[in-house]
């Protein structure tokens, strides 16, 4: 009985070897995914021993070299450092000639755009930035959360159709992103999500000092159905003490805020002062309650009384 011989899609033509500069949480689920789509992999660099434990997980059989060596080796690089690391990296790649004519170099900073990767051009090589929105785990899942992903690309003209073949190849979805709009794409990003982290991990700290024993599956439902909201309707999807104009809540809310957690009132109120303009500027909150309610934002306790709307219905 004979079998039909299935061809290995790392034998395609036109298929590209892959580095990584910096095994993050970020380079190897990338070059995972590029794997996938018949790319491959073939040395990644990494320092620490979480970096390497990562690439063993996602990479398997990819061997760990320098920096030098990985563009040695590969038709494609990506740049996975921190921010504030790459334009260093770069320069000193270029400087050192470790950069090859006609090798494609992707930096993944939602930062930068692609004049970052000058150094590199010079040298005759291809610049291209694609910045996965999305937060990364450093784990296998990543991979499969890349399905769908928006990537914010910013590459030369004529490497655009590349650029956007590239994140499609990853199951990403590409949106193009003006070289001088980068830090305003990327400071949107970190505003919705990293703060997001945050807010959310400071309501759980409270809600155990609360007593509950179970904060994730109360809030899961909730912070689901908000984000749905928000992101179907936006600011009429505003509810809540401050929307409404309830001060005596708010009065409270800080008041409990100071005694058990004062930490966290300088966001409580940073928060409320920005829901309250949005709510104003669409007509959710009414002018004649705001007065009260920007009173108590603007002392951090205020002298509105707290007796007033705290049972009011939602």
């Amino acid at each position: 009985m004979s079998t039909v011989h299935q061809p290995d899609p790392r034998d395609r033509p036109a298929r590209l070897t892959v580095g990584v500069v910096g095994a993050g949480r970020v380079g190897p689920a990338l070059a995972a995914s590029l794997q996938l789509a018949g790319h491959r992999p073939v040395a990644v660099s990494g320092v620490s021993d979480a970096s390497r434990r990562r690439a063993a997980q996602l990479l398997p059989d990819v061997p760990l070299v320098p920096p030098a060596e990985v563009l040695q080796r590969s038709d494609l690089v990506l740049l996975t450092v921190p921010d504030d690391a790459l334009p260093g990296l770069v320069e000193g790649l270029a400087e050192t000639g470790a950069v090859r004519p006609g090798q494609l170099l992707v930096h993944t900073s939602g930062r930068y755009g692609a004049k970052v990767l000058a150094p590199a051009l010079r040298a005759g090589a291809l610049p291209l930035a694609l910045h996965p929105a999305m937060t990364f785990t450093g784990t296998a899942v990543d991979v499969q959360r890349l399905a769908g992903c928006s990537f914010g690309v910013t590459a030369p003209d004529e490497l655009r159709l590349a650029a956007e073949a590239l994140v499609i190849e990853m199951g990403g979805e590409p949106e193009w992103i003006a070289e001088e709009n980068r830090p305003l794409y990327h400071a949107a990003l970190a505003l919705g999500a990293n703060h997001l982290v945050t807010l959310v991990a400071q309501s759980m700290e409270l809600l155990r000092t609360a007593g509950v024993e179970a904060p994730d599956r109360m809030l899961g439902p909730l912070l689901g159905a908000a984000l749905d909201n928000a992101l179907r309707s936006g600011d009429a999807a505003l509810t809540g003490p401050v929307a409404r104009g309830d001060a005596g809540t708010v009065a409270a809310h800080v008041a409990e805020l100071r005694e058990h957690a004062p930490q966290t009132v300088a966001g409580y109120l940073a928060m409320a002062r920005a829901t309250a303009d949005r709510a104003l500027a669409h007509g959710l909150l009414k002018p004649e309650l705001a007065e009260d309610l920007l009173g108590v934002l603007a002392t951090g306790a205020g002298a509105a009384g707290t007796d007033g709307a705290e049972g009011d219905a939602r």
